[in-house]
């Protein structure tokens, strides 16, 4: 029997194995913010890889943001030798999860089994994926126990606010200096290999004003009125010239091969009051606006050229706008990543796929970030792809599912991925 066959065959005998430990899972509500329950997941993803032979590892993220003692910023690594030295792959999974929001039609944390799908938060983005790989794992290493080399699983927190009590504080630590090979079992599809994502700057423009009686507008400024004219000329500037950009790199969806700017939240005025205060606003002016924006930008643009684009909008506005002025601070940036194609992690799962699915993969590119970006920068590991089951187009919906069937063909393409990477 061939390995494609052993390892179909272990995986097979897997599948109720695989589908308890994705409800297990999918009941930690692991949601983010404020980051519940890592501890908890964490210590049932150390009882269940000790069982498996890995030496496991709990990290706290201690002083990362978010970190908290009454939410800590837990994270498991586990790592397993083989029989002799050779290379390390390294599956990463986030173990957060985002709010349920309204329009479910199921528990969000039953886990129900129904018409082939695991429902819920965090069936696809991305528990269903996390024991994806560790099913994988497993199999391989029943089949292939005198394999050379080692297999690492992390459950890493925070991925869903940025990643930085996870992925970036491992590697701020030196936990990927040892690793050579990561695949990431974000949800992206199970014929898709991710090669990487758009780049991010987030900043936030306040523009200033001055406080006055509200029934006397005339003796302040009004610093919402001067966030207006800086939206309104984006609206006839930014907006189109943003749109004409176009990437060679193969973000899905369509839409996402432009550049983007998302106007995030604005806050003008008086502070939104308790929730008890039922009373009116007073009457004033408002003297300061902030708006916070998200801009996606393509490998082809400069950070540079990006930042400038905001700052361009700002002094035209201030040009024509007698009294208008403004603040601009930077909060977050993350370049452009795109892993080649000839990468090694890349082929063994590139092959893996055309075996276990009988087509060809599809190389995308995300539109927004994931941990990828911290093990890139931070990690100087390039060697680094996302690849798992489940639809993206049902990360943070309602009734959000993965399909069985496509766990089962994920592992087993992960699995073949392990053997290739380790030598054959």
């Amino acid at each position: 029997m061939d390995i494609r066959a052993r390892l179909h065959k272990e995986i097979a005998a897997r599948r109720d194995d695989l589908i308890a430990l994705t409800q297990d899972l999918i009941r930690i509500p692991t949601l983010n913010p404020p980051g519940a329950n890592y501890r908890e997941i964490c210590d049932y993803l150390d009882r269940r890889l000790l069982r498996a032979g890995f030496h496991t590892e709990l990290i706290r993220a201690e002083g990362a943001i978010g970190d908290s003692d009454k939410h800590p910023r837990w994270n498991i690594v586990a790592r397993r030798e083989g029989k002799a030295p050779g290379q390390c792959v390294h599956f990463n999974s986030h173990i957060d999860v985002v709010e349920v929001g309204h329009g479910w039609t199921t528990d969000p944390f039953g886990g129900e089994v129904k018409d082939g799908r695991i429902y819920g938060r965090g069936a696809c983005d991305m528990k269903g994926g996390l024991a994806a790989s560790i099913i994988a794992a497993e199999a391989f290493i029943a089949t292939c126990p005198d394999y050379a080399g080692a297999i690492e699983i992390s459950g890493t927190a925070d991925e869903e606010s940025g990643g930085f009590g996870g992925v970036a504080y491992l590697a701020e630590k030196g936990y990927y200096a040892r690793v050579d090979h990561v695949i990431i079992p974000e949800p992206l599809n199970k014929d898709r290999i991710c090669l990487g994502h758009r780049g991010v700057w987030w900043a936030e423009v306040e523009t200033k004003g001055e406080i006055a009686h509200g029934s006397m507008p005339f003796l302040g400024d009004c610093a919402v009125r001067h966030m207006g004219a800086v939206v309104a000329e984006m609206e006839d500037s930014l907006f189109p010239a943003l749109a004409r950009k176009r990437t060679e790199m193969p973000v899905v969806p369509e839409g996402a091969r432009q550049s983007t700017l998302n106007i995030n939240s604005i806050h003008g005025g008086e502070p939104e009051q308790e929730e008890d205060y039922t009373g009116m606003p007073s009457a004033c002016v408002p003297d300061r606006c902030r708006m916070v924006i998200d801009r996606r930008f393509l490998i082809e643009e400069n950070i540079d050229e990006v930042q400038a684009e905001i700052r361009d909008v700002l002094e035209r506005v201030r040009d024509g706008r007698p009294g208008f002025d403004y603040e601009i601070k930077e909060l977050f940036r993350v370049l452009p990543t795109m892993t080649k194609r000839d990468a090694p992690v890349v082929g063994a799962v590139s092959k893996a796929v055309e075996q276990v699915m009988g087509r060809e993969a599809d190389y995308v590119v995300s539109p927004g970030t994931y941990d990828q970006k911290h093990i890139d920068r931070i990690g100087r590991l390039k060697n680094c792809i996302a690849y798992g089951p489940g639809v993206l187009d049902l990360a943070h919906k309602p009734d959000e599912w993965v399909g069985i069937e496509d766990m089962m063909q994920s592992a087993e393409v992960m699995a073949l991925a392990l053997h290739d990477l380790f030598g054959g």
